[in-house]
């Protein structure tokens, strides 16, 4: 397919900037599958729209405070550091931005504080060793990563309100941002429904906002990011088909989770990189109903949801949201969306 064929009209207005001061306070725009019919609702309302045979599965990985700002030791030139993955008790690898790409054995010092040495390359990534433990380096004197589409500095408020509510495992430098609507009151009304959930990790990586730069979605390489879903996760999926329930996923993270780790057939425990590119036409093997954000133009993640819930209904749906004056991407509103017709597991 045409990576044209997943674009949209999107006014930069619509792009949120900032979160609401509550967050349970999104909209949801609910797309039936089988019909294609659009209904406007409130995230509030999410636990009506489920079953208590229904499986919520959220991805509990939590956003490190990535990026790093500073210069180069030996010559003064300004760097900026954004972490992808750590390595190592004392090494990452990261993005690296710099007037000149910095060589093996540049020496950095990051926040006037954090020290680390350029040891090589790793691809497009450098290899980094950091004079004390990353993660509380990073803790301690690291900036949020927000997305590069919000065009301000990252504030304190952002280290609470760019991590989920049960945000667990460290590892990401993006939000998996469905979950980012989900409060104490809204996860108490679920449980008060009866409806059970679960926990997937993926570590979002920066390269889920890297623009497809190829004309035909065939020809897309997929970044790696590291998955785990547990036997204890398996099992809960098992008993939820077995009493007629739903696998609904919250965001396309705990999706590609899910669907990684039943790439083999059926679903079974996995831990390790995945670079799963779900495009339409893709077989679905687990997840009946997804709770996601809206997606940039012709991204990896629009093709995602495209591929569950029909390219023509989520693209009319788009369309819907921006006339409804929906706000767009992370710190945005959300959808509701059960799988397109001939694709649903249960019949529930």
């Amino acid at each position: 397919m045409q990576v044209s064929d997943f674009d949209f009209f999107l006014p930069q207005e619509l792009i949120a900037q900032a979160p609401l001061p509550d967050r349970g306070g999104a909209r949801l725009l609910c797309l039936d599958g089988p019909t294609g019919q659009l209904a406007d609702r409130q995230i509030r309302d999410l636990p009506e729209l489920l079953s208590p045979d229904d499986l919520l599965v959220f991805n509990d990985t939590r956003v490190i405070p990535a990026r790093l700002k500073g210069r180069k030791v030996e010559t003064g030139g300004q760097v900026e550091v954004l972490v992808e993955r750590i390595t190592g008790r004392q090494a990452a690898l990261a993005h690296v931005r710099a007037s000149k790409a910095p060589g093996p054995g540049t020496r950095l010092c990051l926040e006037g504080v954090v020290e680390a040495t350029v040891e090589g390359r790793d691809g497009d990534l450098f290899v980094l060793v950091f004079d004390a433990p990353v993660l509380d380096q990073l803790e301690q004197h690291g900036h949020m990563p927000l997305p590069p589409y919000i065009t301000r500095e990252d504030t304190e408020e952002d280290r609470q309100r760019y991590q989920t509510v049960f945000a667990r495992e460290p590892g990401a430098v993006a939000a998996p941002t469905a979950g980012l609507h989900f409060d104490d009151a809204l996860l108490a009304a679920i449980r008060a429904r009866g409806v059970e959930t679960a926990s997937v990790t993926l570590h979002v990586g920066a390269g889920t906002f890297q623009p497809v730069r190829v004309a035909d979605t065939q020809d897309h390489v997929m970044h790696a990011e590291w998955v785990r879903v547990t036997q204890a996760t398996c099992d809960q999926v098992a008993r939820c088909r077995a009493r007629g329930g739903r696998v609904v996923a919250v965001g396309t993270t705990s999706v590609r989770c899910l669907e990684t780790a039943a790439a083999g057939g059926a679903l079974a425990p996995f831990e390790g990189d995945t670079r799963l590119f779900i495009t339409p036409g893709f077989e679905y093997r687990t997840v009946d109903a997804m709770v996601t954000n809206f997606h940039l133009p012709q991204s990896t993640l629009l093709m995602l949801v495209c591929a569950f819930g029909g390219q023509a209904a989520v693209l009319a749906a788009y369309a819907h949201a921006v006339s409804q004056g929906y706000r767009f991407f992370s710190y945005g509103d959300a959808m509701f969306m059960t799988a397109q017709r001939g694709m649903q597991h249960n019949a529930v």
